[in-house]
């Protein structure tokens, strides 16, 4: 076995194989960036559909509890229709009715962030209001909505969620 021979077998890649490799690591980052993106997208949709359950939630037991009366019924504005004034009500609390304690009902520990906003800025809708109003009436809320312009994966707008 010549020298010459000897290099050829124990050199290692040739520049052809590391171009080769270069373009095939190159189309798989390619493919895996937007799927990086479509998942965090994702993510953020999922959130914002748990913190809108989680206030609308807050919102109906708030409801239910005026409506049973468990409420003490200074804690609920007439023409309120039995719903909360603001979100804020939902994470002070409310009186019970005929409870000397003092104790309180909270149904939220706090107002949840707008994954896609970023912001606690949510908003509202009155029962009075209509059911596509983007001003809020601000006699209660009846429901809650994100403020963000975007649209969704599948989509729809976040607002119309």
């Amino acid at each position: 076995m010549t020298r010459r021979e000897f290099l050829r077998q124990v050199a290692g890649f040739t520049f052809i194989e590391l171009l080769v490799t270069t373009a095939i690591l190159m189309v798989l980052a390619s493919a895996a960036l937007p799927l990086a993106r479509v998942t965090i997208k994702r993510q953020r949709e999922v959130e914002l559909r748990r913190a809108l359950r989680e206030m609308r939630t807050a919102i109906d037991k708030f409801k239910d509890l005026a409506d049973t009366q468990i409420i003490a019924p200074t804690e609920v504005p007439f023409g309120s229709e039995g719903y909360p004034a603001s979100l804020t009500v939902l994470v002070d609390g409310v009186a019970r009715n005929n409870d000397a304690s003092g104790s309180k009902i909270k149904l939220l520990r706090r107002i949840p962030i707008d994954p896609i906003t970023g912001t606690a800025d949510w908003g509202m809708r009155a029962y009075q209001d209509s059911k596509d109003a983007t001003v809020w009436g601000g006699q209660n809320v009846f429901d809650v909505y994100s403020k963000s312009d975007g649209i969704a994966l599948d989509g729809t707008k976040y607002k119309d969620w």
